[in-house]
């Protein structure tokens, strides 16, 4: 099996392409569609990177896979959908309660079906499915979300937002629906339940210290050096470190924009009219001390 990652220095986010050396099959997990907030400007830098490795090796693209429903970047996985015709697009059936929530967020109207529809499977946790030769194994790793799954492929998990490198720890558990208690859960008692030679492919690198880019640990290394959930550490006290964290940290650039799109499974949202641009929403909330600017 072999692994490429591509990384996207604007959201920190790692793609990963796994690949069957023998058949050529493929899955990609968690591609990054570029969005620049300052012009509202949708492109495809990131995924065009993908996009040309897939072709000059040759590799027959099976899955497209999510780990989750991002709200730091935009999925590609509809991009790719289209370029590789045939591969199918994947998350965890918890979806379905993020779709819920984010439908009253952003005020999405009847069109909007918070069923999971949008995807092409829906993934249920202890599942193992085929991607071509590739075997996939689900784990549901709820926590920074409730639709978090981890994908355990051969030798490697790949844990998206749950856990990151032992320098930098976990996943942020405050987004709505979020849980540091489920966390500890998917951590302690699934992930480190992994052969201690697993190895770990993190969802995110945000290079603390100003380190080089860092990706690839191991089970039995996050067990014994994870900054934040190192094995023997108790419930209590990490939950009350991750939510004593979590209230100092700023919500996400991309937040409104990614998670529009990507409860949709990566589709843009459509236009109102076929003559005019399509629009993200923006929900705002007024703080006390500002009075008379609505009615």
């Amino acid at each position: 099996m072999n692994i490429e990652a591509f990384f996207d220095p604007h959201t920190f986010t790692l793609t990963y392409v796994v690949s069957d050396p023998a058949t050529r099959d493929a899955l990609v997990i968690d591609p990054v569609l570029d969005y620049d907030p300052i012009g509202s400007l949708v492109s495809s830098e990131s995924i065009d990177r993908v996009s040309e490795f897939l072709r000059r090796e040759g590799l027959v693209l099976r899955a497209v896979l999510e780990t989750h429903a991002h709200a730091d970047h935009l999925s590609g996985s509809q991009v790719l959908r289209a370029r590789f015709p045939g591969a199918f697009v994947a998350i965890g059936e918890h979806i379905r309660e993020v779709q819920e929530v984010f439908k009253a967020v952003f005020d999405l109207g009847a069109e909007f079906t918070a069923d999971g529809r949008q995807f092409d499977r829906l993934l249920v946790d202890g599942e193992v499915f085929a991607a071509g030769s590739l075997r996939v194994a689900v784990i549901a790793t709820p926590g920074h979300t409730p639709a978090c799954v981890s994908y355990h492929i051969g030798d490697a998990v790949f844990t998206g937002d749950a856990l990151f490198m032992p320098d930098y720890g976990t996943g942020r558990c405050d987004f709505p629906r979020g849980s540091a208690e489920a966390l500890y859960q998917s951590v302690t008692g699934r992930l480190y339940t992994l052969p201690p030679e697993t190895r770990v492919f993190v969802g995110h690198d945000y290079m603390p210290g100003g380190r080089a880019l860092a990706y690839e640990s191991t089970i039995a290394a996050e067990q014994a050096g994870n900054v934040q959930l190192p094995a023997g550490r108790s419930a209590a006290d990490f939950v009350g470190f991750r939510q004593a964290r979590d209230a100092t940290l700023a919500a996400p650039k991309l937040l409104y924009p990614s998670l529009q799109v990507n409860i949709r499974a990566g589709h843009l949202p459509e236009p109102a009219h076929a003559e005019r641009p399509a629009h993200f929403k923006i929900p705002f909330r007024l703080r006390d001390v500002i009075d008379g600017l609505q009615g």
